[in-house]
């Protein structure tokens, strides 16, 4: 699973549905969580968590896409098995992970300082620690 230190921005609540927003290095990030618990408030740090095979990748990508989160990033590895690829990702000095299929790591020519766009739903992120 890969981490992400962030801080909380903003909670909008209806009903018994969250979504949280939050500062990563300039970038706002989006979670969508059916309950909260009372130590997560506006202003506090905290760890969130993706699994790699929830971070899709975008190159020259451009254009509108329901993916909340989007975030510039650098390959700083790419590891090709016989079915998927495991790429490293750097933003800023934080590397993160994905875990894509080799025929897409392939048909989208990834390899290492490739700049890419990862892109994670709002309902894939998920508050590991308050800090």
């Amino acid at each position: 699973m890969s981490h992400i230190k962030a801080i909380i921005t903003q909670i909008d609540t209806v009903d018994n549905l969250n979504i949280v927003k939050f500062d990563f290095y300039g970038y706002s990030l989006k979670m969508m969580s059916l309950g909260l618990t009372d130590d997560i408030t506006v202003g506090k740090e905290v760890i969130l968590g993706i699994k790699p095979t929830h971070i899709a990748i975008g190159k020259g990508f451009s254009g509108l896409v329901s993916y909340s989160n989007q975030i510039k990033a650098k390959i700083i590895s790419c590891e090709k098995g016989k079915l998927l690829s495991s790429l490293k990702l750097s933003v800023e000095d934080v590397v993160l992970e994905s875990i894509i299929t080799l025929e897409s790591t392939i048909a989208m020519d990834l390899k290492v300082d490739d700049d890419v766009t990862m892109m994670i739903k709002a309902s894939e992120l998920s508050i590991l620690k308050v800090l």
